[in-house]
Formats: C-alpha cells, sequence, structure tokens
C-alpha cells in the first residue's frame, strides 16, 4: 500500500473530508470523516496510506505526521570504567637476537668481511646484477612471445576474413518508435481515464478486460463489490480508436525516417495498419508518402537481388543462389524464366553421386525452399546414404517429393510444435 502526504482542505455535512497532495494540486479525493484523529482540522497534513483503483486513490488509514526534534541527535561513550594509563611502552631487552647474556655482534668473526673475500654490500649487488638480468631475459621472452601471438592472431583473422565476408547481408534495422503522440492522446483524455489509458495503450480492448477480471477477483476474495466489465469495456472502445491512431502516427514517423534501412517487414505493417489508424488528414498524408517511399526502395532491392542471384550464379555458388532465390523482396515478382531454368540446371548438376552426403544434404535443403524445388533432378544419388542425409530428405519430403522418392521415402508433413499465441493490442 503506497504511503503519501496530504492535506485537509474541507469537511462536509455528510461527514466526509475533502484532501489533496501535500503542496500539489493533484491527486485529490474524499476520505471517511471515520478515519480522522481526533482533533482534525482543515489545513492540517496526515500521512495517508491508499490503494490504487482503476476509479483513483482509495485512502484506507490515517496517520500522524512525525514530530520533528531541535536537538540534534547524539551517542554517548560510556567506556570500560577502569583507569589505565592512556599511553603503554614496552622496550625490548638487550641480546634478544642472541643467546641470553650476548650481544647481537659477539662473535669473534668480522662481521663485514665473508669467506670468499667479498663482502655483503658486494655480495648483495652481485645478486641484483644478477637478477636484473634474468628479469631482462624473462621480459625479452615474454615479448616474444607476445609478438609471436599477435602474428598468429593476425594471420588466423586474415584466413577468416573470407568467411566472414560470404555470411551475408547484415540483419536490416527493426522499427523502433517513439511515444510522441501517444504520451500526447494520454495526456488529453480525462483525469479519470488516464489508468484506462495506459491499460488500453499497453494491451488493447483484452488487456483491459483482463485487468477488470483480475481486480474483480481481488475484490471477491476481499468481500467488496465487483466492478462492472461491460461498463469499461464499452468506455474503453471509446477512447481506443484515438490511441490507436496515435500508436500509429508514432511508428509511421519512425518508419518514413528509417525508410533506407528499416526492416521491410515492419514498413508493411505500418502501410496495412494505416487502412484503419490513418483517420485523419495529416495521418491520410503521411500513409500516403510512406507507401511511395516504400514502393521505392521495394522496386530498388528487387532490382539488386536479382542481380545478385545471376552473379552468385555466374560464380558457381549454387547453395547461395538457391537461398536467395527463396527471398524475393517484392511479393509476387519471382525470377525471370531464364534464370529459373539456369537456377534449376545448376542444382541438377551439382547433385551427383561424386559429392560428399554433407554437400548433398545442404544443397537439397536450399533446393526445398526455393522456386524450383518441383523442378530438381538429381543426376546421382548416394551409393549408400546415411541416416542423417535421409533425416534431411524426410524433412523436406513435401517440397521436393520426386527427390524422396528417388530415395525410397514417401512425402509426408513434418510435426510442427503449436504454440498458443500471444494476444495483440491491435
Amino acid at each position: 500500500m503506497p504511503r503519501i502526504e496530504i492535506e485537509l482542505t474541507s469537511s462536509r455535512d455528510d461527514g466526509s473530508w475533502t484532501w489533496r497532495a501535500a503542496g500539489a494540486r493533484e491527486p485529490r479525493g474524499t476520505l471517511d470523516g471515520s478515519l480522522l484523529p481526533t482533533g482534525a482540522a482543515v489545513g492540517d497534513q496526515l500521512r495517508a496510506e491508499t490503494e490504487q483503483f482503476l476509479d483513483g486513490l482509495e485512502i484506507t488509514a490515517l496517520l500522524l505526521p512525525k514530530a520533528g526534534s531541535d536537538q540534534p541527535d547524539l551517542l554517548e561513550i560510556l567506556g570500560s570504567g577502569r583507569n589505565e594509563p592512556q599511553v603503554i611502552t614496552t622496550l625490548a631487552k638487550k641480546g634478544r637476537s642472541g643467546r641470553k647474556g650476548e650481544s647481537p655482534h659477539s662473535d669473534d668473526k668480522p662481521r663485514g668481511r665473508r669467506r670468499d673475500g667479498k663482502d655483503g654490500k658486494g655480495r648483495r649487488k652481485e645478486r641484483g646484477e644478477r637478477s636484473q638480468s634474468t628479469r631482462s631475459d624473462g621480459e625479452t621472452g615474454s615479448s616474444n612471445k607476445k609478438k609471436e601471438s599477435s602474428r598468429r592472431r593476425s594471420r588466423k583473422g586474415a584466413t577468416a576474413s573470407p568467411s566472414t565476408a560470404t555470411e551475408g547481408p547484415p540483419k536490416p534495422k527493426r522499427l523502433r518508435p517513439r511515444r510522441k503522440h501517444r504520451k500526447a492522446a494520454l495526456a488529453a483524455l480525462p483525469e479519470e481515464l488516464h489508468l484506462i489509458g495506459q491499460i488500453l495503450a499497453r494491451g488493447g480492448i483484452p488487456g483491459l478486460r483482463d485487468t477488470v477480471e483480475a481486480q474483480n477477483k481481488a475484490a471477491l476474495e476481499a468481500g467488496e463489490p465487483e466492478i462492472p466489465t461491460s461498463l469499461l469495456v464499452q468506455l474503453g472502445e471509446r477512447i481506443y480508436p484515438s490511441l490507436r491512431t496515435a500508436d500509429w502516427h508514432d511508428r509511421a514517423e519512425a518508419a518514413l525516417t528509417g525508410i533506407a534501412e528499416v526492416d521491410l517487414r515492419d514498413l508493411r505493417s505500418v502501410v496495412v495498419a494505416s487502412d484503419t489508424a490513418a483517420r485523419s488528414d495529416e495521418t491520410r498524408e503521411l500513409a500516403g508518402k510512406l507507401r511511395e517511399e516504400l514502393a521505392t526502395r521495394v522496386d530498388r532491392e528487387h532490382t539488386e537481388w536479382m542481380n545478385e542471384v545471376r552473379s552468385t550464379l555466374d560464380s558457381g555458388r549454387i547453395v547461395r543462389a538457391l537461398r536467395l532465390s527463396s527471398r524475393p523482396p517484392k511479393a509476387g515478382a519471382p525470377l525471370p524464366p531464364a534464370e529459373l531454368d539456369r537456377l534449376a540446371e545448376a542444382a541438377n548438376a551439382s547433385l551427383t553421386s561424386q559429392i560428399s552426403q554433407d554437400r548433398w544434404a545442404t544443397i537439397i535443403d536450399a533446393v526445398a525452399l526455393s522456386p524450383v524445388h518441383l523442378r530438381v533432378v538429381p543426376e546421382g544419388l548416394p551409393a549408400e546414404p546415411a541416416e542423417e542425409l535421409l533425416e534431411v530428405v524426410r524433412r523436406v519430403s513435401m517440397n521436393v517429393p520426386d527427390v524422396a522418392s528417388s530415395f525410397g521415402i514417401k512425402p509426408a508433413p513434418t510435426r510442427r510444435s503449436r504454440r498458443p499465441r500471444r494476444p495483440t493490442a491491435f
């Protein structure tokens, strides 16, 4: 339960009081006078515990404000209660490092020279030079290792660059609309409809219905009256078209801004939604401009797509050409008949008994989704097909029935996992 500071503004004859947020105009409302502490008056500020409902805030309890103190909070140091010296000094006994009764330097041998004729200072110097030379050798070796590893990485990157270059074009940019028009539409709603508008903006009419049902379930468990679902749904259906238009307006502006790089699927979805969402002159004009720009881009990408299919066929990259042919930018505009004949002949010539079975599976998988999947007749089959190849043929048997029959496989659809669709806002 959120807690806010409120100010009492007036009292009514029926025993209820009006309130508003302390120091602000909103939120405000009424409360039951039985919740007030004794001696409450207009202008008093209290702490209130609230519950959020669709029709606004409801105050469930009132508390007195915390009393302030002018004196600072102090901590009292008690101590141990014993009188002890503040500083304790302990001196080390003489001859601590040697035997009892002897001084640390009571040996007969002089401490400055050693048997080898070198004093300690010279020995330390020689040891330091040796360690420094060893360290320099180690640093040289480590630097050589680093250089060698960097050369290996550079050679590896040089050999890997052609493969990365042939992976295909990058994924297109997805549509990321702003919420300018949606926020303006929500702000234009009356205050009592703000919460309903936010629910509609997130989940549409189904989301509003689910929210009301969840609140009615909680009210039923608490023994409180339920909210009429049909009334709120009718109210939501009245304000939902304006929110839908505002949301489409945001998406259309973002699509027009990124018309050259946004995914075509997102652009098409915005254009299709304009038939029902574009209601004003401004949105209709925006929809018309978006259609023109989309048609221009689709024509350009369709031409580039056909040129790329031709170039990949010329270079002998049959798998790439087959996969490209299955993804035309313009729906209902396949390759010309001459290019389809070339594609089918190249696929037939690639499926022989001399290639590996992995290559066979890769090509037949690409053929299954291409526009020539019913025209492909392999020039040769593997002598002893492995189970992995047969599994691929079974999976695509409905798309290449003639190829599947040549392996003795009866075409059959594959099982697909059925997942429930999520409710959409539109």
